[in-house]
């Protein structure tokens, strides 16, 4: 493939890939991993390598970790059920597709809220289990997108090092 293109498409694919780290309807590790990987095969590979691949995969894998981790130990934190840990991920992306980025934030909450209110807690505690998700989630995406950051840091520190 030309360099250009392949250049091109680094960049589109990893700019998108960390708006994807913000917002659930993108897979924004992948779109991130598949652009520096254009931008590696763009120079075949002569300075980014397996190895540096390797550790971003691996870093890849760990925004799915945090990403499953953070709703539900922050709403564990607060004392959430486990259904109020479910309703927040089913609200956070429900409410996403109908209401956009903000359907986010309102969908954990209302979705923890509503799970521990169908596990028979008061509304207090239901309201804490929300608070909670809410939190763990924000704190998740902001975990996410400091990996995608160094994702690129890695891959343009390595290149630059010709390593």
């Amino acid at each position: 493939m030309e360099p250009t293109l392949l250049w091109t498409l680094a960049v589109i694919l990893s700019l998108t890939g960390l708006v994807g780290m913000i917002f659930p309807m993108l897979p924004g590790a992948p779109l991130l991993l598949l652009g520096l990987i254009c931008g590696a095969w763009a120079e075949n590979f002569t300075h980014v390598g397996k190895w540096t691949i390797a550790a971003l995969i691996a870093l890849t894998l760990l925004t799915y970790v945090v990403d499953f981790l953070s709703g539900a130990l922050g709403a564990k934190r607060m004392g959430a059920s486990k259904l109020a840990m479910i309703g927040a991920t089913v609200g956070a992306l429900v409410c996403t597709l109908l209401m956009g980025p903000i359907g986010l934030i309102i969908g954990t909450f209302a979705g923890a809220v509503i799970g521990d209110l169908a596990s028979k807690r008061t509304v207090t505690e239901a309201s804490y289990a929300g608070v909670g998700a809410t939190i763990g989630m924000v704190v998740g995406i902001a975990l996410k997108v400091t990996i995608g950051v160094l994702m690129i840091v890695i891959f343009v520190l390595v290149r630059l090092m010709g390593t």
